[in-house]
Order: structure tokens, then sequence, then C-alpha cells
């Protein structure tokens, strides 16, 4: 500020500092101040172009701050099973680094198969650790798009079917992650439930399948979670863009919820200035690629929120307002994360961090069978002793399942196959035979396998499969094209690869086999009435060879439950059920005809037998359920039931329980589901011990989204609550009403 004044006939200038009347530090770099006040204090600084500037990229996975106020960029990495390797400045190329390497993390489908809290938590915190220590503020997970199709290729990023076991686990991974300075950022708001036209497909539902099935685990990451940020889908939603939505972003997210922190595009999600401006996106990244692949010639102010945007500003087509409020959520954002200076330091890959990855993946291995050959005799766990020759079949036993798959593609720096965990505890009991080639990870294209190299590597499993005392097929998808990954569909149920065909012909010569599906999806299985065990294993990351061997041997009890419905063929896949607009659409629109029966919904309310039904998991020990006690049998608006139930492992060996509780309702004016998921608990218990677990019912858990009056709603009258092991398993049931 310039002064002017006369003294001894002298013209006389000072310049004071704009500071004068203030601290020698100015407000919005004062981290003891409140974050609300720092932001003002910084936008009354910043030109209209600095503010503007904050809302787009400057580099692949770089949003830049204030250079001239000394407000950093923020730096963000793919998530959510490690922190990515260093992708260069601006092309999709990896930097080449030698200290980029991370922990691999289990994929967010085993986390989900855990159905334990405590897990979550763990997995965040470390996670969190590796990302801060990076130098990352913006991890890009959590995934918590439903599981509508086991075609959808990203499914193994996200945590099931169910919206309550979705809302319940990703709570505490943004926790976790956040309480490392490092904002978690939800992913793919919303409806992202498929990758086949992914970047323009126009998804067409009823506002409570909406409400009821695919937001609510937003809803909690933003309302329990208070979640820093939030991804936009690619896709439109109602014929907008869901990254711009007005529904999505303006009236539900920051309307609604209250949502403080920012939206950000997913890479090259944004079509539209006015739109992106108006309705609610806070950054733009990776516009003018194709979000994996390809450079344009366009540079970083040709993005929509770029020069145009600054321009329709300065032209009043753009209120000042939403730029102050963008400014707002980007500077919080900042301040929350790279202004953060009582973060932690974080910490690299290391012992705990590899702890904490076993531990999720022996817990998330579902056990789906474990048939009796003879009396008390069954393959699982394998008892070494008994056999002379264990042949172990399949690409899975030797492949690094964590590179591919797109976004979600990681270097770690320790990798455990399960043929390497296996000849470590086995020796030289173990033998290899491939049996089927998957090819090399490759994206937008498949590798093909010629007929002769096919032909060859089955010969010689069969072989070896007649002399074999046990046989262990580890199969199932991998992160290739057109199976579990980013930018495409699966184009079948079936196991690709010809390992339908190759299973059927070691089951002619051997039919003491044991088939572990490694896989983020379902798959068909054609031979599974053939087949005496079978394992559902999943992308299990940098200890996923020793925790399939344990829970395999029986030195960990599996106790994984599954987080999505195994169809017995597609089209009883409530998605597929109404033909081809439900999915996938006509390549422009699709309509979700489903509605809210989604997953086991869909199974308990047309009475459709799925192969295996939402919630199963085995054990290596048995339990049982006494009849549940409720408290009450009458709810209200201002009180809660209780229910009680006593668990007790009758078995020989330490294992853990997750006990399910699912809510009927017997009368409804609009359709209902025959019940839906509203509590669970995971216990351990030792051999005939038992645990009271309880349950607390309130009104919320009998609502249901009203789309005429347009709210949440409890009608009076007659409910059920079941206690189960499973959605198909229930263990007792009792009565309650709504008054």
């Amino acid at each position: 500020m310039k002064n002017v004044f006369l003294t001894a006939g002298l013209i006389v200038m000072t310049y004071t500092s704009v500071y004068a009347q203030e601290e020698r530090t100015p407000m919005y770099l004062d981290d003891t101040q409140p974050i609300e006040l720092r932001i003002q204090d910084a936008l009354k600084r910043m030109t209209l172009e600095e503010k503007t500037r904050l809302s787009y990229a400057q580099g692949k996975f770089s949003s830049p701050g204030c250079p001239r106020l000394g407000i950093p960029e923020l730096w963000m990495s793919d998530g959510p099973h490690g922190v990515r390797a260093e992708i260069n400045w601006n092309d999709w190329g990896y930097a080449g680094w030698l200290n980029d390497s991370c922990t691999a993390f289990p994929a967010l489908t085993c986390l989900a198969a855990t159905w334990n809290t405590a897990l979550s938590a763990d997995y965040g915190k470390a996670i969190g650790e590796e990302a801060v220590y990076r130098g990352k503020d913006v991890l890009l997970g959590p995934g918590v798009n439903i599981y509508r199709t086991p075609l959808n290729g990203r499914n193994f990023e996200y945590l099931g079917e169910d919206p309550y076991l979705a809302s319940e686990l990703c709570v505490p991974y943004i926790e976790g992650v956040q309480k490392n300075g490092v904002a978690a950022c939800v992913k793919h708001y919303a409806l992202n439930n498929q990758e086949l036209w992914r970047g323009h497909i126009d998804v067409e539902l009823s506002d409570r399948a909406l409400r009821e099935i695919y937001l609510p685990a937003f809803k909690a990451a933003v309302e329990r979670g208070h979640v820093w940020s939030i991804m936009g889908a690619y896709n439109k939603v109602r014929g907008t863009h869901a990254t711009h939505n007005k529904l999505l972003n303006n009236d539900i997210l920051k309307g609604e919820w209250n949502f403080d922190g920012c939206v950000i595009t997913d890479w090259g999600a944004a079509h539209d200035t006015y739109e992106a401006a108006m309705y609610g996106l806070d950054i733009e990244m990776g516009s003018y690629t194709n979000g994996l692949t390809s450079e344009s010639e366009f540079g970083f102010d040709d993005y929509y929120l770029g020069k145009n945007y600054l321009k329709m500003v300065k032209e009043g087509k753009i209120p000042m307002d939403v730029v102050d409020e963008k400014a707002s959520r980007v500077l919080r954002l900042i301040f929350r994360t790279a202004m953060n200076r009582r973060k932690p330091f974080g910490a690299m890959t290391n012992e705990h961090h590899y702890q904490t990855a076993y531990n999720v993946a022996t817990e998330g291995i579902v056990l789906l069978k474990n048939k009796e050959l003879k009396k008390g005799q069954v393959l699982l766990p394998i008892d070494a002793g008994r056999y002379k020759k264990i042949l172990v079949v399949g690409d899975n036993a030797v492949r690094n399942l964590i590179v591919g798959g797109g976004s979600s593609d990681l270097k770690p720096k320790y990798v455990s196959t399960p043929l390497d965990a296996l000849i470590e505890q086995f020796g030289e009991k173990i033998e290899f035979a491939q049996g089927y080639m998957a090819g090399q990870p490759m994206y937008g294209s498949e590798e093909v396998i010629s007929e002769a190299v096919v032909d060859s590597l089955r010969n010689e499993a069969v072989a070896k499969a007649r002399n074999a005392d046990l046989i262990l097929f580890i199969g199932g998808l991998n992160k290739n094209h057109f199976q579990d990954c980013e930018g495409g569909d699966r184009k079948s149920f079936n196991l690709p690869f010809g390992q339908d065909e190759l299973i059927n012909n070691l089951l002619e010569v051997n039919n003491n086999m044991i088939v572990v599906i490694v896989s983020g999806n379902a798959v068909e299985m054609p031979w599974e009435n053939k087949i005496p065990s079978i394992v559902q294993s999943w992308y299990l990351g940098s200890m996923g060879g020793v925790a399939l061997r344990d829970v395999l041997t029986g030195k960990v009890n599996p106790s994984g439950k599954l987080p999505f419905s195994y169809p017995a063929k597609l089209e009883d896949c409530p998605a597929h059920y109404f033909g081809e607009m439900s999915y996938p659409g006509d390549s422009v629109k699709q309509e979700y005809k489903e509605d809210i029966l989604v997953g086991y919904r869909w199974y308990d309310t047309k009475k459709i037998k799925p192969l295996y039904p939402f919630g199963h998991g085995m054990s290596y020990t048995t339990f049982s359920y006494s009849k549940p006690v409720i408290s009450s049998d009458v709810v209200g608006n201002n009180n809660s039931v209780r229910i009680a139930v006593k668990v007790k492992n009758t078995g020989t060996v330490k294992g853990k329980e997750t006990i399910q509780l699912y809510i009927g309702d017997e009368k409804c004016s609009l359709l209902r589901p025959k019940k839906e998921l509203k509590g669970f608990c995971k216990v351990e218990l030792e051999p005939q011990e038992e645990k009271i677990v309880t349950f607390n019912i309130d009104a919320n858990a009998l609502k249901f989204f009203d789309d005429v009056k347009q709210k949440w709603v409890a009608e009076p009258g007659k409910f059920k609550a079941y206690i189960a092991a499973s959605s198909n398993d229930i263990r007792g049931v009792v009565e309650l009403e709504y008054k």
C-alpha cells in the first residue's frame, strides 16, 4: 500500500506492507489458526487468475497451488491397493525411479470378504503411511461402486454388492488413510458399474435404486468417514456426465450431505466448461487424453477449467461466488494435506505393512466347498503326511498378479507366489505343470496363444495328473484386458484360456482335486459338482502366496465370506435378466431394470438359487447359534431394540465366524426385498468357546426411500430380523413391530 505525505517541503513516499496490521506470518500460513479463517485470508490475497488456476492439472498427477503466496501444489497417486510407481510428468510412462516400490495390499474385494472393520482400519493406516512417505497428498481410493454384474472389469477394486457392507468397510479405511494427513478420494461417483462404454454410457435408474443401492457407501464416506475428496465418474447419469452433474454434486453431495471437500475428475472425465464450473467440479485432471495411453497437442490451459473458465468468469457468465467456493475447496484440501505440518512422516514398505497385507489376505480367502470324500475325510486343510506327490496346476500359481489391471498396477518391493510358498513348505513333494497360458498383461487387446502351445501345456498337465496323489489347481482370472482390468468388461462368464476344458481333462484321470479360483469376480463353474473342495481367492498382494498356502494347509483357519452372490449362470444375474438394455445398454443408454433388486436381494425375492450365496464361507471348524433373544418387539422413532445371540465353536480348532443380521419388511406399500443386510459382527472363538453377539435395531434399519415423497420412511407394521451365517443360511428369526 503506497502512502504519500509532505514533510519539510519534501514529498515522501513510503510503502506499508499489506501485513502491517497483522501478525508477521500471514494467517493462511499459520496452521495454528482454524482452516476456515486461513481459507478466507488466502482468498483475499489471490488474484482471479490464481483462484481459477487452482482447479486444473499441471501434470499427470499434480495440480498447482499458488506459488506467489507459498501455497504448494497437490500430489496424487493411484490406489487403492498400494501407492503406484512414479509416472512421468506429462505422459503415462513410468519414470523409472529406484525408490518408488510399495507394499501391494489385497484388492478391495478381498478386504470386503473379511467382513472385518478393524482390518479395514489397519489397511487404510498402512497404505496411508506409505502414501505420505512418498510425498502424496491424495490417494485415489477406495472404490465403492456396487457389484452389479460379474462381467464388470473393475469389480476387483470395489467392496461387493451390498451397500451396507461397502459403507461399513469404507469408513475405517478412509479414517486410517486420513490420519496420515493424506486425503482419501472415494471413487467413482457415481454409477460407474461397468467399464464397457464407460466414457459415455448414460445410466437411467429410479430414485429408489440410486438412494438405496448406489449412493449409501458414498454417503457414509462423507458423513461418517469425513472424506476429503471424491472422484467423479466417467459415465453419464440421466443425460449429464457424472463428474459435473448437478443432481449428484450440487444437490446431493454438497447440498444434502454437506460435503466440504473437493470433487476431482477421473482422468479425462470432464466434457464442458460451464457445467464443470457450475455443477460441482473442483479439480480437473487428465483432460485431452484417453485416460491411459495417448497424449495430445493441447496444453493444461486448454482444459475445460483452464482459460475458457477464466474467460467465462471475466465475461460474467460464471459468478465470482462460484469461483471463490471452488477455490475454497481446493485450499481446504491443500491445508489438510500438503500444508499440514502436524502430519506424521509415514513409512516405506515394512514388516508391519506386510503383516497387515497378510492378515487381510488370510481373512478374506473364502472356502466355498469342502465335501467329505469318506466319513470325516476332506481334502482341506491339506495334510502333507497323506501325500507323496502334490501336483500344482495353473498359470496363477506362478503369475505376478500385482501388475496389470489399469490404474491399480503396482510396483511391489516383494511378491510371494503360491508355487514358491508351497515349495517352501512341501519341498520335493510339489510338482508343477502350467496347464494353460494366459499371455502378458495388455491394455486394449489380448495376446493370442497358439493352439499348439495350448495343447502341449494341457497334455503335460494331464500326464502328470495321472501319477499325482493330489491336484491343486490354481487358476481363475487375471488382470489382463477383458478380465479383471480397467477399461474393458469380461467377454464371458466362463473361465478364460480353456481352463474349464483343462479341469474336466484332469478330472478324467484324477478327481482328487482342489480348485482355487483367483479373481475379483464370480465365474461360471460347469464342473462344480465334480470338485470336492473349492476356494475363492482374490488378488492377494505381496503376501498372496504365503497367505494362500497358510489357509490351504490349516495354519490359518479360513473365515472369509463372499461379498457378492455367485450366480449359477449369467442369465440368473439381475443385470442380465432383462436383456441388453439393462446390461450393457445400446452403447448410448442403459436402464437399471432390476431396480433395487441387486445381488442377493434379487435371488431371495425372485426365489432363484445362486451357486453360492452372498455372505457364504466355510471354516475348518463348526459353529452353532442359539435362539436369538430380543429385548423388545417394538421399535419406534425414539427407541431401538437389542437382539442377542450366543455363538459357539463346536469344532476342534480356533476359528472366526461372521454373524449377519438381515431385516425383512412383511408388508409395504412399495416393493421391498425379502431381506436386507443391516448388521454383522466377526468373532474369534477357541474350540468349545462361546460368545454373545448383540445387534441394535432402530428405525433407520427399517426405512426405504419413497421416491414419491422423496424421503426415507419406515411404515408402521411387522418386520422380521434374521440372524444368519449367509443370506441363505438363516440360524434364527425374531419378529418385531414398528409403531
